[in-house]
């Protein structure tokens, strides 16, 4: 089941908006892919991301995926547990989020609904 509180990219990552942040992380269906996750590589606090940036690099045993932003802003706080525990986005993958953003711009046109998040899954399938 895929959350309707957020919005999601063709490349399998999340967000969602709270009070001017964008809370940033990856899809179930991406950490599925990926399989067991062994490490993430998590931005720095202040850094300032563009649009299409990469701003974390996911790694499992299978591979390393780069995630790009679909928000603009600086980097406000990280969730540092995922340096000592990476699988946790393997467990709870809605319920970890990678980096919060304090944004200036967000590209909506690329983002999907919950629905055609799943129409997309079911097309991809």
């Amino acid at each position: 089941m895929v959350p309707n509180d957020r919005k999601y990219t063709r490349e399998h990552d999340w967000v969602k908006i709270e009070d001017g942040i964008a809370i940033l992380g990856i899809t179930d269906h991406a950490q599925e892919a990926l399989g067991d996750i062994v490490y993430v590589e998590l931005p720095e606090l202040d850094s300032d991301i563009a649009i299409g940036d990469n701003y974390t690099t996911v790694e499992s045993v299978k591979a390393a995926s780069p995630v790009d932003s679909p928000v603009a802003g600086r980097v406000v706080e990280v969730n540092e547990a995922l340096d000592e525990q990476p699988e946790l986005l393997n467990e709870d993958a809605y319920g970890q989020f990678i980096a919060k953003i304090e944004f200036a711009e967000i590209n909506e046109d690329a983002l999907l609904t919950a629905e055609e998040y799943e129409q997309l899954l079911a097309e991809e399938e």
